[in-house]
C-alpha cells in the first residue's frame, strides 16, 4: 500500500459518479438484480444506521457492546503496545472507545470509512476524548486499495479493528479476498480483531432486518433515494417495498427491495424495467461458527489467538494474528 505525507488530517476518497453508475448499471443488469450495499452509507444511511443499532430487535450492537465492556482489557494486551489501529467502517466509534481507552501507547488510530462527513464528526470528538492518540481518518471504500497515513510516531505493527459483523457481508470467497487483504495491510507482526455474527435461529434473524418501527425498511428505500440524487435517476421510493428473506442452506439473510408493480426507473438516461413482485437484492448478510470463520481465516494467511461471545453466543468477537 502506499502511504500519505505525516501529519495529513485526512485522506480524502469519494466514489466518481462514472463508478457509481457503472456498478448499479451492472448490478440492475444481472441475474437476480442487486445493488451494492457499500452505497447505503451517505450521511443519512449512516444516520439511519445508527438509529437501527439502538432498535430492541437489533441485537448485533448490543451484543458485541456487552462482549467489549467485558473484554475490552484483555482485546488490547493481545493486540500489544505501540500498535497503529485501523478501523474499518469507523461508524459511530462507541465501541471504539472502550479499545482506545485500554489499548497501551498506540502510535494513531485510523478510521476508514466511505461517508466523509459522518467520519469527520466522529474522528473531531474521538481528538477531543483522546487528545494524546494521533488521530489519521481515511475516507475509502475500504473493500478497494487504498492510502494509509503515516503517523508521526512510528508504530510496532498494525492491526485492523473490523466490528458489526460487517464481513458477512460478503460471500466466503470475497471474505476470503478481503482477509488476505488485510494480511497485506498488517504485514509480519499484524493482527486483526474481528466481529461476526454467529449462526441462530432465523425468526431472531428476521426480526433483526424488519423490524417494527420500520427504520431497516427506511435505510434500504434510501439507497433508492441517494441513486436518484446522484445519478439523475427518478426511483419512486413508495413503489419499491422493504424484505428480508432467510436462505437456510447458505446461513444468510438478505435484504431486498420488491417492486410494487410494473414500472420503468431511468437512470442517468438509461431506462430499467421491473415487473410486479420483481426484486434487487442490496445486502447479503452471512451467519458463521467460530469454527468456520477461523478455518476461512486460515487460509487467508491469519491465526485464530483467542474469542470472546456472549452469554447466548449470538455474537463473536476474534483475534487473529498474522501467520508466520
Amino acid at each position: 500500500m502506499a502511504e500519505a505525507s505525516s501529519g495529513a488530517a485526512q485522506i480524502g476518497f469519494s466514489p466518481a459518479a462514472g463508478v457509481f453508475y457503472e456498478e448499479v448499471e451492472q448490478g440492475l443488469r444481472s441475474s437476480p438484480r442487486t445493488l451494492p450495499c457499500k452505497y447505503f452509507y451517505d450521511a443519512q444511511g449512516s444516520q439511519l444506521f445508527d438509529a437501527i443499532c439502538e432498535l430492541p430487535e437489533y441485537y448485533v450492537t448490543r451484543t458485541e457492546l456487552e462482549i467489549m465492556r467485558r473484554h475490552a482489557g484483555e482485546m488490547a494486551e493481545r493486540i500489544g503496545p505501540g500498535v497503529m489501529l485501523i478501523e474499518y467502517g469507523s461508524g459511530s466509534s462507541v465501541k471504539t472507545r472502550l479499545l482506545l481507552s485500554q489499548l497501551d501507547r498506540p502510535a494513531a488510530y485510523v478510521p476508514v470509512d466511505i461517508s466523509g462527513d459522518h467520519l469527520l464528526s466522529t474522528s473531531e470528538r474521538l481528538r477531543v476524548s483522546y487528545p494524546q492518540i494521533e488521530i489519521l481518518p481515511v475516507c475509502a471504500d475500504f473493500t478497494e486499495s487504498f492510502a494509509l497515513p503515516r503517523p508521526s510516531t512510528r508504530p510496532t505493527h498494525n492491526a485492523v479493528y473490523f466490528p458489526g459483523s460487517t464481513i458477512g457481508n460478503f460471500h466466503p470467497a470475497a471474505a476470503s479476498r478481503m482477509l488476505r487483504t488485510i494480511v497485506e495491510l498488517c504485514g509480519c507482526g499484524g493482527g486483526l480483531l474481528i466481529g461476526v455474527d454467529l449462526q441462530k435461529d432465523p425468526a431472531v434473524l428476521m426480526r433483526a432486518y424488519d423490524d417494527s418501527q420500520g427504520v431497516t425498511a427506511a435505510f434500504n428505500q434510501n439507497l433508492l433515494r441517494r441513486i436518484n440524487r446522484e445519478l439523475d435517476a427518478n426511483f419512486e421510493l413508495d413503489a419499491f417495498e422493504h424484505q428480508s428473506y432467510y436462505d437456510t442452506e447458505s446461513h444468510r439473510i438478505e435484504m431486498r427491495l420488491v417492486s410494487r408493480c410494473d414500472q420503468a426507473v431511468t437512470i442517468g438516461g438509461e431506462e430499467f424495467g421491473f415487473d410486479r413482485g420483481e426484486s434487487i437484492r442490496t445486502e447479503c448478510s452471512y451467519k458463521h461458527t467460530v469454527e468456520g470463520f477461523a478455518q476461512l481465516a486460515s487460509e487467508a494467511g491469519l491465526a485464530l489467538r483467542e474469542s470472546w461471545t456472549d452469554d447466548d453466543e449470538r455474537f463473536a468477537v476474534l483475534h487473529l494474528v498474522v501467520a508466520d
